[in-house]
C-alpha cells in the first residue's frame, strides 16, 4: 500500500506532493549590492519515499557535476518519482563565477561545515546549505572532480564500514570504491551528524567536462535512486560488474623538479617498482638526467596529474590498493569500454535513462 508523500519547505516555500519547483536560496549580497542566490530544484513525488539531495560545485571549479545535474533533471523517469529529490547544480556560486575552487575569502567550503550564521562567508554559506537542505534529507550524493590539472578515475568515496552506505555505493556501479574517513569540516561529516548518509562521487578534472565521467555519474545516481525504490526498476538493466573496494591509497610524488613524461593512464594496473613516469631536467640540454617515478606498491592508478611541469614533492599518481589487482583492473577496462560505446546524449538526454 502506497502512502502520500509529505511536503517539503525550503526558505519558507512549501512544495506539495506532485509539485516540481525551482527555488532561489538567498546567501547574501556582493559588495556591488547585487543579491546572490543558490538556485535549486525540488521534485516532490506524489507517493512517499526517501528525501535525497544531489549537490554539485561545492568547489566552484568542479564542473562535471553541473552537467550531471542538468542531464539528470531532463530524464523522464523523474515523472514517476517516489519521495523527494532536491538538486543543487551549483552550491559555491561565488567560486564558479571566478572559476575558483574557493570562496572570495580563500576558504574551502568543503572544510567549513557545519558553519555559522555569524561566521565567515564560507561558514555562512555552509550553515544555510546545511540547515535548509541537507538536514531535511535521508541521503545525499555530492559530485566532485579532481583539482586543477588532475584527473580522477570515476570512483565513490564513502564510509564503507556502514552496511547501508556500502550497498548504495555498490549500486552506483563504478569500478572503484574507496573507503574514506570523514574529514573535519566536510559536508559528509556535517551530514553524518544528522544521520544523513552521503556518497561522494569523484571523476574527471576541474574546469573540464569529461564525457565518460558525466555519463557514469548520471547512470550512477539513477541506479542509487532505484536501489532506494524512488524509481521503478529499469527494464534493461544490462550486465553489472561488482566494484572493488580499496581500503587505502596514497600519492606517488615527484623526486625531483623538472618536466614529467607520464607512461601510465588512469585505471592502469601497476606493481611495486613499475615506472609511472620520468622527470627530466629542462636546464641540462646536453646531458639531461632522467628521474623515474616508481610505484611503491601494487595497485590501480585512480588519480593523475596532467601538467608536465612539476616541483619536487608534487603529487603525481594516486594509487589505490586492492586485494585482487588483476580483477580490479579488468573491471575498470570493462567499465571504460561500455561508457565509450554508449549512445551520445548531447542532444538526446533520454538515452541516459
Amino acid at each position: 500500500m502506497t502512502t502520500k508523500n509529505k511536503p517539503v519547505t525550503i526558505n519558507g516555500i512549501t512544495i506539495q506532493p506532485g509539485e516540481r519547483r525551482v527555488i532561489e536560496l538567498p546567501i547574501g549580497k556582493l559588495y556591488t549590492h547585487i543579491n546572490v542566490n543558490i538556485p535549486l530544484q525540488v521534485i516532490c513525488g506524489k507517493t512517499s519515499g526517501p528525501t535525497v539531495f544531489i549537490s554539485a560545485a561545492i568547489h566552484g571549479d568542479e564542473l562535471n557535476g553541473v552537467e550531471i545535474t542538468r542531464r539528470l533533471l531532463k530524464t523522464s523517469a523523474l515523472k514517476r518519482l517516489r519521495g523527494t529529490l532536491i538538486v543543487i547544480p551549483v552550491v559555491n556560486i561565488f567560486g564558479i563565477i571566478q572559476h575558483s575552487r574557493y570562496l572570495p575569502d580563500r576558504r574551502d567550503l568543503n572544510r567549513s561545515f557545519p558553519g555559522s550564521s555569524r561566521g565567515s562567508l564560507a561558514a555562512r554559506l555552509a550553515h544555510i546549505f546545511l540547515q535548509e537542505v541537507v538536514r531535511q534529507c535521508d541521503y545525499g550524493i555530492d559530485l566532485h572532480t579532481g583539482a586543477i590539472h588532475r584527473s580522477n578515475l570515476p570512483q565513490i568515496r564513502a564510509n564503507l564500514d556502514d552496511p547501508e552506505t556500502k550497498q548504495l555505493a555498490e549500486a552506483f556501479s563504478v569500478p572503484v570504491l574507496l573507503n574514506s574517513n570523514l574529514r573535519d569540516g566536510s559536508l559528509r561529516q556535517a551530514a553524518d551528524e544528522y544521520g544523513v548518509k552521503v556518497l561522494l562521487y569523484e571523476a574527471g578534472e576541474a574546469l573540464r567536462f569529461d564525457e565518460l565521467s558525466i555519463r557514469a555519474g548520471v547512470r550512477g545516481i539513477l541506479s542509487v535512486m532505484r536501489k532506494l525504490v524512488m524509481l521503478a526498476p529499469t527494464k534493461n538493466p544490462g550486465k553489472r560488474h561488482d566494484p572493488f573496494v580499496a581500503r587505502s591509497s596514497s600519492w606517488e610524488r615527484a623526486p625531483q623538479s623538472g618536466i614529467l613524461r607520464s607512461v601510465v593512464a588512469l585505471g592502469s594496473r601497476v606493481r611495486s617498482g613499475d615506472v609511472l613516469g620520468v622527470i627530466s631536467d629542462p636546464s641540462d640540454l646536453f646531458d639531461p638526467t632522467d628521474y623515474p617515478v616508481t610505484a611503491q606498491y601494487n595497485g590501480l592508478v585512480i588519480g593523475r596529474s596532467n601538467i608536465p611541469l612539476v616541483n619536487e614533492g608534487d603529487a603525481l599518481f594516486h594509487i589505490a590498493r586492492f586485494e585482487d589487482i588483476k580483477e580490479a583492473a579488468a573491471s575498470v577496462e570493462v567499465f571504460q569500454a561500455g561508457a565509450q560505446h554508449s549512445p551520445n546524449p548531447v542532444f538526446d538526454d533520454q538515452t541516459l535513462i
